[in-house]
């Protein structure tokens, strides 16, 4: 089986289900879940990168924040995973995977200061709501009411974990 993001690439390897959502429309919504599945794997990763090696004034709150992010990352990428698999496709998410397909930027490995670790969780954190409101709309495009909604929650709670981030690094004028 070739790759889902490969020009050519033969359609994905689809399970029989009784699921009434036409198989067509089914192979899209798994293409486009293992893209975001992928970036979702490599968020949680990037989320424990932060977690591991973050350092300064404020390392013990950031420290945990960070690995609670990567908690809650780690539901949703199951979440996602579960439902490429009850639409009958395959959830594609192994390390190898996740790097090929992630739209997130590469974390840097050279960050060790907390301001410059709630900078970069930010972005990753930002990129991924990005891609999760993207799905929505695609999803709702192919009728899937269900996947949309999923990603709302998913939506709903990268925001959450952006908020708790940023404030680390706002403050009044």
């Amino acid at each position: 089986m070739k790759t889902m993001n490969a020009p050519g690439a033969e359609s994905p390897r689809m399970y029989e289900t009784e699921n009434d959502i036409s198989k067509d429309r089914r192979i899209q919504l798994n293409a486009l879940m293992n893209q975001r599945l992928a970036s979702a794997v490599d968020l949680q990763l990037q989320m424990k990168q932060a977690h591991w090696n973050v350092k300064g004034p404020s390392f013990i709150g950031l420290h945990e924040l960070f690995d609670k992010v990567a908690e809650a990352v780690e539901g949703y990428v199951d979440q996602i995973a579960e439902r490429i698999v009850q639409l009958g496709g395959v959830a594609e998410g192994t390390v190898r995977r996740a790097a090929a397909g992630t739209r997130l930027a590469e974390y840097s490995p050279e960050i060790a200061d907390g301001l410059a670790h709630v900078e970069g969780v930010a972005r990753a954190l930002a990129t991924f709501g990005q891609e999760a409101r993207n799905t929505i709309n695609e999803a709702d495009e192919l009728d899937d009411a269900d996947t949309a909604d999923m990603f709302t929650e998913i939506s709903r709670g990268i925001d959450k974990w952006l908020w708790f981030v940023e404030a680390h690094s706002q403050s009044p004028k």
